[in-house]
């Protein structure tokens, strides 16, 4: 599907087949066609990532693990178990990803967040932007009742993105997750739904 017809799919700050937005912000269905952008923003932006992200697999940026890594997010969302979005501007332009991961039912109805922003995008408000979308339409949508993060302690464009956002610092993660080689403590985050600010109005048109 090309750009401009997904684009298209766009509406009032609501969801349409594979979309999220309000006119200045985007949130699409990753696809195997964004690969050559993706693969750009990522490898330009490898210093600026990889000292918050696990360690890149060698083929990382191969056509070939992108497009297993589309498969999967395909099979996540039709499992009801995660959701991955691309971000692009007003312009089209690629500038990170958001997701909602492990997604449970039953007496957890809990999801963790997961994102990452070019380097060149970054500090200009985008994902908070996009949390403003994603949040609400994941409380909505799949009836969650509680969605965390996590963090390096030392993240601090992070700890600001996610209490800007609403959630709440819950303690810490000993040998949370293993980053650059390395297991390391995280910081976790959470969020309800009661304390979720409602989707922000659709853009005038």
């Amino acid at each position: 599907m090309s750009l401009a017809l997904r684009l298209g799919n766009l509406f009032g700050g609501r969801t349409a087949t594979g979309s999220i937005g309000d006119g200045q912000l985007t949130l699409l269905q990753p696809a195997i066609d964004d690969f050559e952008e993706w693969r750009q923003l990522r490898e330009e932006s490898r210093d600026f990532l990889q000292p918050w992200e696990p360690a890149w697999p060698a083929d990382d940026l191969t056509r070939r693990a992108f497009g297993r890594r589309v498969a999967r997010y395909d099979a996540e969302r039709a499992a009801g178990t995660g959701e991955a979005w691309f971000l692009r501007d007003r312009d089209g332009a690629l500038l990170g990803g958001v997701a909602l991961i492990n997604m449970r039912g039953g007496a957890s109805m809990t999801a963790s967040l997961g994102y990452w922003m070019g380097r060149r995008h970054a500090g200009k408000g985008h994902m908070r932007r996009a949390l403003g979308l994603l949040l609400p339409h994941a409380f909505r949508a799949h009836r969650l009742a509680r969605i965390e993060a996590i963090c390096l302690p030392g993240n601090e464009r992070s700890i600001r993105l996610l209490q800007g956002a609403g959630f709440v610092r819950e303690g810490l993660l000993r040998a949370c997750l293993e980053i650059d080689g390395v297991r390391r403590d995280h910081l976790v985050f959470g969020l309800l739904d009661r304390d979720c600010p409602p989707p922000a109005p659709a853009a005038r048109r």
